[in-house]
């Protein structure tokens, strides 16, 4: 009799291992001649070493199970013992639109044509923009995308960014430093991966800065390797910051743009950094703009009337 040990470090182990292992005993039962023990946060396995083989090999496929989809019930464990990899991932229902599987399972959705769009455009492009107004759910794609790039080991770490200008705010006289100064800023950021990531697991991601939430002045220098890196309300930047970011990019990365262009809080004699990037950057291939719009917003039904009346009394103006 051999023993071998399976690590769970960094897995929800009530969903993992089931209400009173319930899960675990799936597999005890199917493999009555070797021992599946519990303890802490790992598996230990007793028993001959081909059969041993083969219940690791089915632990690995259940781990991928819950990094991807967030959940893990008894009847997934059956078909996982019963089938190989391929038939039993074929038995959950999956849909075109979902991006990423969140937190307790729940599927996170590209709703709308633009943010499906949006979803493609991530895929064949190394740095994708999107642009449009408050509640199309640009942010919450992103962070969606940028998630799943991470599950699917795509990338090794996220790092998410905001310029410190919002809305008048005088950012001077909060009390810390300035990333303390930003954090309720990065409120919206915070609240999507809360959907997407159970708790446990999103802190021991920014712990480990697996997952890196902070202000723009704090990527000038660097070079982001291996990451999917996310600026939000990139309407706030001037052109000079926007270009420190865009040029921090490093081999297997990935860049997404976020913003509005109808709500720039940066003072009247600065551009905005986004509108610029429209103007220049275009046309190169492997970056893309996905614009969207008010047919996209997806909050309270009486914010699409809201934005057509500022948009009508905008072009009313000009």
């Amino acid at each position: 009799m051999i023993e071998r040990k399976i690590s769970l470090e960094g897995i929800s182990l009530i969903d993992f291992l089931g209400i009173q292992n319930a899960n675990v005993r799936v597999i005890s039962k199917a493999f009555p001649k070797t021992k599946v023990i519990s303890r802490g946060s790992e598996l230990v396995l007793k028993g001959s070493d081909s059969e041993i083989d083969y219940i690791e090999s089915i632990i690995q496929n259940l781990i991928s199970h819950i990094e991807k989809y967030g959940k893990l019930s008894k009847k997934e464990v059956e078909s996982y013992v019963a089938d190989d990899k391929t038939t039993a991932l074929s038995k959950v229902n999956i849909s075109d639109d979902v991006i990423v599987h969140g937190a307790n399972g729940k599927a996170i959705k590209a709703r709308t044509a633009n943010q499906r769009k949006l979803v493609a455009a991530a895929k064949t492009n190394d740095i994708v923009f999107a642009v449009g107004p408050a509640g199309t759910g640009k942010t919450y794609t992103a962070v969606a995308i940028a998630v799943q790039a991470l599950k699917d080991k795509k990338v090794k770490k996220i790092i998410i960014t905001r310029p410190a200008v919002e809305a008048g705010e005088n950012l001077g006289f909060l009390p810390g430093d300035l990333k303390e100064k930003i954090d309720p800023y990065l409120r919206p950021v915070y609240d999507s991966l809360h959907d997407m990531l159970n708790t446990e697991k999103l802190n021991g991601y920014i712990e480990k800065n697996i997952i890196e939430i902070a202000p723009l002045a704090y990527m000038r220098g660097r070079t982001l390797n291996d990451a999917f890196i996310l600026l939000d309300e990139a309407q706030n930047t001037t052109s000079m910051q926007l270009k420190m970011f865009l040029t921090r990019m490093g081999p297997e990365s990935k860049m997404m743009i976020t913003g509005d262009i109808t709500q720039i809080d940066l003072p009247r004699s600065q551009r905005s950094g986004l509108k610029d990037a429209y103007r220049m950057l275009r046309n190169i291939d492997g970056i893309k703009f996905i614009e969207l719009d008010a047919s996209d917003v997806v909050r309270h039904p009486l914010v699409v009337e809201i934005l057509k009346a500022y948009e009508k009394e905008e072009n009313s103006i000009k």
